[in-house]
């Protein structure tokens, strides 16, 4: 039944997308697509497909055994440390393929040469970036450490193994869709999927629309609109730690508070940025605090959430690791998880690693650009961008002492930014993150933990750290430019040196903290220390989670897996908590009609939970929704930013401090509005749309929000998506469910005698949409269950657990 239905959704699939017009996937070769022999009916897995197999590959130097459990979950035992990474090389690609390659594909610039034309811009935007430019360095220090390299060539040998192995008949779905075949896989894939990653994490900027915003409310006002510490910050390092002074003390140019560059011409228009939410809560707590009395860490990053899904679950076995947790189909090694003495996991640091720099170019050729008191000569990169069923598109990318110029008068457009920008990204500096795993995989403590890291410069991350000998840590760890204050909020003038960069923050300086007295440690994406912390760290920070999580932890004690499952999944709505004790006060109920006071005894009576059911929790977002647009709508539409705006922590601290906060008043209408006005009218523009959810049954939160896993193709792919999950949560609260962005693993760890672990994450093992596990786990997870680990030990008799077995050897 799963067959027919799963083709027939592809035949859908194409009828959507030629009665929708869309030229995506078109020419599409319809003949070879629905053949019996080679087109969808292939890729229909039956329910009892039967995975054992003996593999031969003459990479391999000796035999290793994968042993499949019940979910699909790998289980690697090698006595070697090449033919494992060999093996999960095959591995992703047997179930990921298509994904891997694709999100290679978006990084370096290539969409357009699967879907043609359209992705022109977005493939010359990932250039410009330094996308490859940041991957071709990566892959330099990959191949000159012998660690990682041999990790990364047993690796990319084990993928192109298993595209060896394929035939028109058995290539993924998408392949056929799109109408193109895989290529070979090659270590700088791997690098440029490190930087799809760093781009995810640490790819957000606002320094160019805050540089227009500059020109038009001044610096005084956006340092009340973006404030760099907000007054209830509970931050990830305790307040009341003792930081050590700055080390390294940069010196501001003289005219650093008055220069700043002021003609970005026009509307603003930049290229797409990373999802503002993605971040993670991650926390570890002591075994004082435990009923077991050993530590339990938790991680559960919040990404987009996709199908196939962005992680692939392993054990991976070797002499000298053995290591459970998610990997990243695309590079070798556990990314997030534990082995047998310790736990690890990561959250986005979400600090600021990326600045524009004025460029003055000589001329058109931009083959030279004036720096300190002389014409340098630029490296210019011919981008040939192939375009699918097109000619080549050329564009020219001039490479300055800063990095690439990201925007000039022929990108976006030809009277964009009206300045010529260059781009200085952290990124882009020569790096080797997979030691960070590589070693993390094996670490046996603290300091094994604390020398891992050292590899891990750009995305930053709050890396949390439990051991089985007691021990409990978090450190912010990333490499960080130290700044003056406020470098690099704007665009910054680059004709000199006086802009730029002039060292680094040293390691042993970034916010950490071990076996704190509180018992526990954790970071949710809030700013990571007070202000008492001696450097300058602007970030694009969260703040109530952080708030959240730490109420909760403070109050627990005897603690067991099953409370820390709980917490991951807590709707409570601290933001709410905070800002509708104002809304209420200042609200002027008396003008109210029968309808606003049906709804306002909803939302009035409200739990503060964003539960499913719940209309008050809409209502809620309805109405501060309606209350930041009347608030910022006139000024920003003014300035020329209408995508910039200041966060609802600053609005609400705002309120809260002030009810005459001067930006409540419309400063395009004659009257004088009150914070009571616009309050009132947020309110009643919310039951008006209140209504309409109404009759449509999109009133309750569950409803509403519509939690939705989508094909990485979009939505032209529904018959491959889940919509209409029912999940709970929201922005700013522990469970951040949104519409498709939200906890994309969720992972408790005990670290126990016999480790207990539990697991779940919104997919399924494979990626292809025909498998009965390409969404699997989607509904335990949107259930908020788990699955209980099998963590096999070093030489443990396996029996009757395994469901499959593929025997890998030399041959």
């Amino acid at each position: 039944m799963r067959i027919v239905f799963f083709c027939l959704s592809c035949i859908l699939t194409v009828g959507l997308i030629v009665c929708l017009g869309t030229s995506l996937f078109l020419p599409l070769p319809l003949g070879s697509f629905l053949s019996p022999q080679h087109g969808i009916w292939q890729n229909a897995d039956p329910m009892n497909q039967n995975f054992n197999a003996r593999l031969r590959f003459p990479e391999l130097t000796g035999k290793s055994t994968v042993f499949l459990d019940e979910r699909l979950v790998p289980h690697i035992v090698s006595d070697s440390e090449e033919d494992a990474c060999f093996i999960q090389g095959y591995l992703h690609a047997r179930f990921r393929l298509w994904q891997m390659e694709f999100q290679t594909f978006a990084a370096a610039g290539r969409i357009s040469e699967v879907v043609g034309d359209r992705a022109v811009n977005f493939d010359k935007g990932r250039r410009r970036l330094g996308m490859v430019f940041a991957a071709e360095n990566m892959l330099r220090e990959m191949e000159a450490n012998p660690v990682s390299k041999k990790q990364v060539d047993s690796y990319t040998a084990g993928v192109n193994a298993y595209i060896g192995t394929l035939t028109e008949s058995n290539l993924p779905v998408e392949y056929k869709l799109l109408g193109y075949k895989p290529e070979k896989w090659n270590n700088l894939k791997t690098a440029l999927f490190v930087k799809q990653m760093a781009f995810t994490l640490s790819g957000f900027s606002d320094d160019l629309p805050l540089t227009k915003a500059k020109a038009f409310f001044g610096d005084e006002a956006l340092r009340i609109l973006f404030p760099q510490i907000n007054d209830s910050l509970d931050p990830v390092i305790p307040k009341g730690t003792i930081f050590p002074t700055a080390s390294v003390v940069p010196v501001a140019p003289a005219d650093a508070d008055s220069v700043y560059v002021n003609n970005l011409s026009g509307e603003l228009q930049e290229v797409q940025k990373p999802n503002p939410s993605n971040g993670s809560n991650n926390w570890a707590v002591s075994g004082l605090r435990t009923k077991s009395g050993a530590p339990i860490l938790c991680n559960d990053p919040h990404l987009d959430l996709s199908f196939p899904s962005i992680w692939y679950e392993m054990q991976i076995t070797t002499p000298t690791m053995n290591a459970y947790g998610v990997s990243f189909p695309g590079a070798p090694g556990v990314i997030i998880g534990f082995n047998d003495s310790i736990a690890f996991g990561f959250t986005n640091s979400e600090r600021d690693v990326m600045d524009y720099y004025a460029i003055k170019f000589k001329d058109e050729s931009k083959s030279q650009y004036w720096f300190d008191s002389s014409w340098k000569t630029s490296e210019l990169r011919i981008e040939n961008i192939r375009v699918k069923d097109a000619p080549v598109v050329l564009d020219t990318v001039a490479y300055t002492v800063f990095g690439p110029v990201m925007y000039d008068n022929s990108f976006p457009s030809t009277t964009e930014p009206g300045t010529n920008l260059a781009l200085r990204w952290k990124a882009h500096d020569p790096s080797n993150e997979l030691l960070t795993w590589f070693y993390l995989d094996r670490a046996k403590n603290y300091e094994d933990y604390k020398k891992a890291l050292q590899y891990f410069t750009n995305p930053a991350h709050n890396v949390v750290f439990a051991s089985k000998s007691g021990d409990i840590a978090i450190w912010q760890q990333g490499t960080f430019p130290a700044l003056w204050k406020r470098q690099g909020l704007y665009v910054m003038p680059g004709e000199d040196s006086s802009y730029m960069w002039q060292g680094f923050i040293p390691r042993d300086e970034n916010p950490h903290i071990i076996n704190p007295e509180r018992g526990f440690v954790s970071s949710a994406n809030q700013r990571p220390a007070d202000s008492t912390y001696p450097y300058f760290i602007p970030g694009y920070y969260d703040l109530y989670r952080g708030i959240a999580v730490n109420r909760r932890l403070s109050s627990m004690n005897g603690i067991t897996p099953n409370d820390m499952m709980k917490l991951q999944n807590d709707n409570y709505n601290v933001f709410a908590e905070t800002a509708r004790p104002f809304l209420l006060k200042y609200l002027n109920d008396s003008s109210l009609n029968e309808t606003e006071r049906k709804y306002l005894e909803i939302v009035s009576n409200w739990s503060l939970y964003n539960n499913i059911n719940e209309r008050g929790a809409t209502l809620f977002k309805l109405w501060f929704d309606n209350l930041q647009n009347l608030v910022w709508d006139d000024e920003f539409k003014k300035a020329g930013v209408e995508g910039l705006r200041p966060g609802v922590k600053t609005l609400t601290e705002a309120l809260l401090r002030d009810s005459a906060f001067p930006y409540i008043d419309n400063i395009e209408t004659p009257v004088r509005e009150t914070i009571g006005d616009v309050v009132t009218e947020a309110y009643q523009l919310a039951t008006k749309a209140a209504d309409s959810l109404s009759t449509i049954n999109q009133l309750t939160w569950g409803a509403n929000k519509n939690t939705s896993i989508y094909h990485l193709l979009g939505a032209t792919m529904m018959p491959f998506s889940r919509t209409g999950l029912p999940v709970g949560g929201g922005a700013h609260i522990i469970n951040a469910m949104q519409h498709t962005h939200g906890p994309s693993w969720r992972m408790v760890v005990e670290l126990t005698d016999e480790t207990n672990a539990y697991v779940v994450y919104p997919g399924g093992q494979s990626g292809n949409p025909g498998s009965p596990y390409y969404d699997s786990f989607v509904d335990k997870w949107a259930a908020g269950e788990y699955y209980k680990a099998w963590f096999m030990k070093r030489g443990e008799s396996v029996g009757e657990k395994p469901v499959w077995k593929l025997e890998f050897e030399n041959g």
